[in-house]
Order: structure tokens, then sequence, then C-alpha cells
């Protein structure tokens, strides 16, 4: 099954962010190739939903991450040879008899600009078999323990394939002759072009782990073990957002028994940023990548939504309020078909006034309560509902994060603690930053002159 998700989600987990600016991508965009550059992006779009698919992934890039792996091939070589494979017209192709006129010109066709990308290609693509079957060879005693072994054995069986042989036979980086490059030539681009381009789509693949794993390595992120779906369990212990300097982590742990986080805290306590942490954390999860925290399983879903910065629709005219309904529309549908879902909601219907914000919440969360193959993690500033909630709906979790009043001022731990809390420090801080005294001070003046 396709796994779900949405632009909104993306854009609150800032997956890909804005052009030019940080994202959760740049944090593992460090490919040496365009190829794996393509592939990488591939891989953000389309998390998967297959649990053995996800955890053979997560092996494959730790294992790469724990070995030290370098990539071992220079990237300048898959420009030349990716614009060769390119030219696939009949046209093009070399001739290999000295005693036509073709032959005997050949000191002119090498300096046209045709022969010139097959020539540097086929030594790209000479260079490039050479240094994987080196490299091979040097992680197959260890890598061959692994879900890599699959890629190794088709590797290994398209290196040895006989129409090669005269490829493999060539010293790289060899000075080539005419007659010599219309022979390798014709065995690259035209007898064997199908397998040069999946050994090259390999190589992009592994330019990818590779540059997952350094990435790993470098942070300290964790492999997460993808469960079956059907335990509907999360376990995270010092989970942190990656993008947060200084990032204080959390423990979580949903199960069926209580499948809802329910969340409240004062403005500025860390409400969203928690949320967007788990989120990101299920949607890396999901790719089979490393995540920022300490230690993590989960039972696969079949999709995350998020609304954490949700906006109105200035070109509809929609308010924010309505937004937030089309939004929780949007989400009940998928929720109608039987899917097996993460749900984010950052405090529910903060665009219309408490008393029919609180009844809302009330009902939608405890609607959310009766899809128990679902998990959700609901904030809210409006404690009433979450009162009512505790004598309704059994399997809440109720989470809130403090705020410590210090010389009354604010101070914020971002650590989880149990419970439901009143903490409203709003007034504290508009007080603190003086605001008032700054507009009756102004209006003070303008009645005195």
């Amino acid at each position: 099954m396709q796994f779900n998700t949405d632009k909104q989600t993306l854009d609150d987990l800032n997956i890909f962010g804005k052009p030019g600016k940080d994202s959760i991508y740049t944090i593992f965009n460090h490919t040496h190739t365009r190829g794996g550059a393509d592939i990488l992006e591939q891989l953000f779009l389309y998390p998967m939903s297959d649990t053995t698919q996800i955890n053979n992934r997560s092996l494959i890039i730790r294992y790469f991450s724990a070995a030290g792996i370098n990539f071992p091939f220079s990237s300048m070589l898959f420009d030349s040879a990716s614009l060769y494979l390119e030219m696939d017209d009949e046209r093009t192709r070399l001739s290999r008899d000295k005693e036509t006129i073709g032959g005997k010109i050949r000191h002119l066709i090498a300096e046209d600009h045709q022969y010139k990308i097959i020539h540097n290609g086929v030594s790209a693509m000479t260079e490039i078999l050479h240094t994987l079957q080196d490299f091979l060879h040097r992680i197959n005693d260890t890598a061959s323990e692994t879900p890599y072994a699959g890629v190794l054995l088709e590797l290994g069986r398209h290196l040895s394939d006989t129409d090669l042989l005269p490829v493999m036979q060539q010293k790289p980086k060899a000075k080539l002759s005419y007659s010599e490059t219309a022979v390798l030539d014709d065995i690259l681009r035209f007898r064997s072009r199908k397998i040069m381009q999946r050994i090259l789509h390999h190589i992009y693949q592994l330019d990818v782990y590779i540059s997952v794993a350094k990435v790993a390595a470098k942070n300290g992120y964790v492999f997460p073990e993808a469960l079956k779906k059907e335990d509907h369990t999360v376990h995270l212990e010092g989970v942190y957002h990656p993008m947060v300097q200084h990032a204080v982590p959390n423990t979580l742990h949903i199960t069926p028994d209580s499948n809802i986080i329910f969340l409240t805290g004062a403005n500025m306590a860390g409400k969203s940023t928690f949320m967007k942490s788990l989120g990101i954390a299920l949607y890396l999860a999901h790719m089979g990548f490393p995540v920022a925290a300490k230690k993590m399983s989960f039972s696969v879903r079949d999709g995350i939504y998020t609304t954490i910065n949700l906006s109105d629709n200035l070109a509809t005219g929609s308010s924010h309020f309505y937004a937030e309904v089309l939004r929780v529309k949007k989400v009940a549908q998928e929720l109608g078909v039987a899917k097996n879902l993460f749900i984010i909601f950052d405090e529910l219907f903060r665009g219309t006034n408490v008393k029919d914000a609180g009844e809302a919440t009330i009902a939608i969360t405890e609607a959310f309560a009766s899809k128990k193959n679902c998990m959700f993690i609901v904030s809210t500033h409006i404690i009433e509902a979450g009162e009512v909630l505790k004598q309704r709906c059994s399997n809440i979790h109720f989470t809130f994060l403090p705020t410590i009043m210090q010389n009354n001022k604010p101070v914020y731990t971002y650590t989880l603690a149990e419970g439901i809390t009143a903490d409203r420090h709003g007034m504290v801080i508009i007080n603190n930053e003086g605001i008032l005294d700054i507009i009756n001070n102004r209006f003070s003046k303008k009645t005195a002159s």
C-alpha cells in the first residue's frame, strides 16, 4: 500500500523547505552524484509502508554507517558516463574497420565534439566498472550478511558477464585509441546499455546510502525498528528536533490503550516544536532513515497528516477557522477508509471563540478516540476540554510541557510531564515587555501636547 501524506504535512515538518533554506532534506543531501541526489529526492517524496522494506533499507544504511565506508568513485566520472549513455542513436556508432574512409580519417574524427563525448564516456565507464569491482571485493564478506547481499550478487553477475570481458581487461585510465574506443563503445553503449544503466542506478543508490550513513554517524542518529502495523505502538526515547540547536530530548510511548496524546502547555512552552519532532521522526522512520533520537521502534503507518502551521486562504476568501474545518474534514475522510494513520493537530480550532473551540475540540477528539487503529497527537490551550475528555475516553494519555516562574518570568523546561496544565502566562509576558506602559506613556504625551 502507498504511504499517504500531503503538502500541508510536508510544509509543517519542513521536509523540503523553501528554496535556499535549510530543511530536513538538506540535512541528508550530501550525495556525490546527480543521480544520487535524484534518488534521495524520490525517497523523501515516497516513504514506505511495508515493514520489511523499511527495515531492510535501515539495515543497509546502518551497515555503511557502522563500517565508516566512503564513496569510492570520482564524482566527475558520472557526468561523462550519463551524457555518454544518453546517446542511443545508431548513427553515432563508431566504425571499427580501419580500412574504411572513416577509419583513415580518424585523426579528424578525434577532433569532433561527438567523438569526444563517446571517448570520454567509454573511459569514464571503464574506470567506474573497475572501481566498482574493487569496491565489491572489499565489502563482499561483511555486506553479504546484510539485505545489500542481493545487490552484491546482481552487480557481481553483471561484471562477470562475458560481453564485458574486453572492458574488464582494459586498464582503467589508459589512453584509448580510436579502434579501442570503437570496440568498447559497441559493448558499453549498444550491447550492454541496459546493464550499464542498471549498474549506474545501483551506484547512485550506494551514493545515497553512504551519504545518509555519514549523516547518521556524524549526528549520532538512531536507526528505528519497524514493527507490524497490528501492534499499533510507537516507542521513542530521547527524540528531539534535528534542526533545533541544543534541543531538549523527550520520551514518549503510544500504545493501543493510549493512542491519543492530549498535549497542553503555555505559549512558548514548546508544544509545536515537540509535535514537529514526532512528525519528523515518524516520517524519516518510514523512509528507513536514521532519526534524531536515542531509541525508536514503531508500528508502520499507512500515512501521516499534520496540521501545525495552517493558514487562511485569501485566494478563496476562507477564514482561518474555515480552513481548520476543511482540514479536519480532509483528515476525517482519510480516517474513513480504514487506514492506519498518524495524525497531529496543533491547537484545534484556534480560529474561533473559546466556547466553540472547546466544544469542537471535545467532539473531534472523542471521535478520534474511536479509531483505535490510528494514533493522534492533539494540543490545546483549553484545559476544560481535557477535563471532560478524562471522563469520557479511557485511551487518552494526558501530557503537558511545564513552565516554571522565576522572578516573575516564565522559564520553560521543554520536558514532558504527566497530566494537564493550567499554565497561562500571556499577560505576564506582555507586562514584562512593558507594552501597556509604552502605549499609556505615548497616550499621555499626546494628551499633554
